[in-house]
């Protein structure tokens, strides 16, 4: 693979490509998984809609972290419409932040299981606060990769959303044992802060063609 510049970054054609769609099947993926394991509760005579009440909290489990993945994958597209290089580092990154993010499936799982219980909380918490700053380090790779001209770096400068969103992941974690409610809400609450349109990667590539 023929190298575009002496840091060790390669032509995007060869290899952004390739690694946005494995991450993009991953995603996938991991969607499945957390689907195929919500079960309907086996009734004895007629089916009610009462009896899905011990469904309910692995089911509003299951929706938090679906919106997760969706912010992640959504973030992650518009992260490498900005690269226009990656590099062995970048690629390991991008793993990096793969491995966090097949964690939540089991997470999912555990908490909605236990969804009155501290440590399956606290351990959501560790998934979503290390996914976080897997992302960071990924978005970092890139700046780096692109160099002091980078695209990404002028469009996320400052970020004060992740810092935002890293910070309250590592109160979760503590915030579980308190109460597990309290890392709830700040679960909840860090997913309507990304759901929110985030314009700065569209702005700053509608200022150049496109990659």
């Amino acid at each position: 693979m023929p190298e575009r510049e002496s840091g060790g970054c390669y032509d995007a054609a060869m290899s952004k490509g390739r690694m946005e769609a494995f991450s993009d099947g991953v995603i996938a993926i991991l969607i499945t998984i957390m689907v195929l394991e919500l079960r309907m509760p086996e009734t004895e005579g007629e089916a009610t809609l009462a009896a899905l009440a011990p469904v309910v909290p692995k089911l509003l489990t299951y929706t938090l972290s679906f919106i997760y993945l969706g912010i992640y994958w959504n973030n992650h597209h518009h992260m490498l419409q900005a690269a226009d290089r990656v590099s062995g580092g970048v690629l390991w990154a991008n793993l990096h932040l793969l491995f966090w993010l097949s964690l939540v499936p089991a997470a999912t799982g555990w908490m909605g299981e236990h969804h009155s219980d501290s440590v399956p909380a606290a351990v959501y918490g560790v998934v979503m606060l290390m996914s976080a700053i897997a992302y960071t380090t990924l978005q970092g790779r890139i700046i780096a990769c692109q160099g002091p001209h980078s695209r990404l770096r002028n469009a996320v400068q400052g970020d004060a959303k992740g810092k935002i969103s890293l910070a309250l992941y590592a109160l979760s974690i503590p915030f579980a044992f308190a109460h597990h409610a309290l890392s709830d809400a700040i679960f909840v609450g860090v997913a309507l802060i990304w759901l929110v349109p985030d314009r700065r990667i569209e702005g700053v590539l509608g200022n150049h063609e496109p990659v």
